[in-house]
């Protein structure tokens, strides 16, 4: 009887700009945020998701019902902090795990950042299914704040199209990850994981990472036997100085990129870049390999894809989505380049792509 006493008290909702209101209550920090809501449709890895950030500017409804049970810890985390606007549940449990150190609410409070349960989210990832990705308002404050009025703040806010997120989060300085190895990697930091680190390492290879803006003439001057495009959050036509210093890369060292850097590849040799309906956000995506025809079940989290009616021929496709058949992954036919939207780096996920790792190190032997 308390606990519904208490979730009443907290009452919150979540506005989508085309009117839609999914009404739960609150927990984490208590403020207000806009951002848009997506669907992540993992059965585990909150805390991952949580401290992925490519998730920035967004609202992450997590499909599975029960959230919480295994409490989080230092050393499940993906990056120095969160990065999300605020997270959507369905139901909030307690945490019982030896691994637990804090709540799932007890993280989101330090972190400031909000979170809203009690919440349909069947029927909000089926409107966000069949309506795409929307811009949304999370009032969780208790302030005064009318239905409406959430409204129009979604319909207000700029969104994420156009919108430069790697420069937000990226770490911003230089850093080395290891200091062994037989080969030297620099690896982009637009918005990078840990355990993509942790891959690049587990192959043998040392790696210092740059930040976001870092020029093709800085990346030469660390002497790398390669060069690794990270994962990062929203529009890669945003990030134009990426795109060009990529660009001056090709031919010059060989490259890998992922997720965001796939894009940015993809954008630097010439290749166009649009927006899904609704994205790819879960654990559980089916692509297929077209040099072996193997199929991988991998993790995935972007908004963008590269438009397979307006590849350049330089460009041959390696990898696609076996859902909707976007392109999933990309080779230079001339130049030492490659890369996958997927993350062949899980943390949360299957790993039947961390090969790609071991692919990196044989491009450098090569």
């Amino acid at each position: 009887m308390n606990q519904w006493k208490k979730m009443r008290e907290r009452a919150a909702f979540l506005a989508l700009a085309d009117g839609e209101i999914f009404r739960g209550w609150s927990f984490g920090a208590p403020v207000d945020a806009v951002g848009e809501a997506v669907f992540n449709t993992g059965m585990t890895g909150y805390q991952e998701i949580l401290t992925d950030p490519s998730y920035a500017g967004q609202f992450v409804t997590l499909t599975a019902p029960e959230i919480g049970n295994y409490g989080c810890n230092p050393q499940d985390v993906e990056s120095r902090g969160l990065f999300l606007n605020g997270l959507v549940i369905h139901e909030l449990n307690a945490p019982s795990n030896f691994r637990s150190t804090e709540s799932l609410a007890e993280l989101l409070k330090r972190s400031g950042k909000p979170g809203i349960a009690g919440i349909d989210t069947r029927k909000l990832t089926v409107a966000l299914r069949s309506r795409g990705s929307q811009r949304a308002y999370l009032h969780v404050s208790g302030e005064p704040v009318t239905e409406a009025e959430a409204v129009e703040k979604a319909r207000a806010w700029e969104g994420l199209d156009g919108q430069d997120y790697a420069a937000r989060v990226t770490a911003g300085k230089r850093f080395e990850w290891n200091d062994s190895g037989d080969f030297h990697v620099v690896a982009l930091d637009y918005g990078i994981k840990y355990n993509i680190l942790r891959g690049l390492a587990a192959a043998g290879m040392r790696v210092t990472v740059l930040p976001a803006r870092s020029t093709a003439a800085g990346v030469l001057a660390e002497r790398p036997d390669g060069v690794f495009l990270s994962n990062g959050p929203a529009d890669p036509a945003a990030v134009r100085y990426a795109v060009e210093m990529i660009r001056a890369l090709l031919g010059k060292v060989p490259l890998m990129g992922i997720c965001l850097g796939h894009q940015l590849l993809g954008l630097a040799a010439g290749a166009e870049c649009g927006r899904l309906k609704f994205g790819h956000h879960g654990c559980n995506h089916p692509v297929r390999n077209l040099a072996t025809g193997a199929v991988e079940i991998t993790s995935q989290n972007h908004n963008f894809a590269l438009s397979s009616e307006r590849l350049p021929s330089c460009l041959e496709v390696t990898h696609i989505n076996l859902n909707d058949n976007t392109i999933e992954g990309i080779r230079h036919r001339s130049e030492p380049a490659f890369s996958v939207q997927y993350h062949p780096e899980s943390a949360p996920g299957p790993h039947d792509s961390g090969y790609l790792f071991t692919q990196f190190r044989n491009l450098l032997e090569r």
